[in-house]
């Protein structure tokens, strides 16, 4: 699936199933806590906080709700996720294509 697919298909559900989009402060907030399940989750599983009884860890389904709540942002503030992300590429590799690589805390 393409980001423009992703956006797409979400507005596509919102529209068919969620009524509409929730506000995007609202949005915002839904995506702080979407976050700190997806933190929790790799706290439990990477780090070293342990397992509650009977929890669920899933990673894969938090990733998914971040994305999903982030494409619900986009959408609404008439962002393309595709042309946003190439420009933040091109940022990126403009700011940073030497920065890394000369890093020594990265070459250890």
């Amino acid at each position: 699936m393409t980001l423009n697919e992703l956006q797409n298909s979400v507005d596509n559900w919102i529209n068919t199933y969620g009524v509409r989009y929730f506000d995007v402060k609202t949005n915002m907030i839904l995506l702080t806590e979407e976050v700190g399940e997806m933190a929790r989750v790799i706290a439990r599983k990477y780090g070293e906080q342990s397992v509650k009884k009977n929890e669920i860890l899933n990673l894969e389904d938090e990733i998914a709700d971040v994305l999903w709540v982030l494409t619900c942002i986009a959408n609404q503030t008439n962002i393309n996720l595709t042309d946003a992300l190439n420009k933040n590429f091109e940022k990126k590799t403009l700011r940073d294509k030497n920065r890394h690589i000369s890093n020594d805390k990265l070459l250890k």
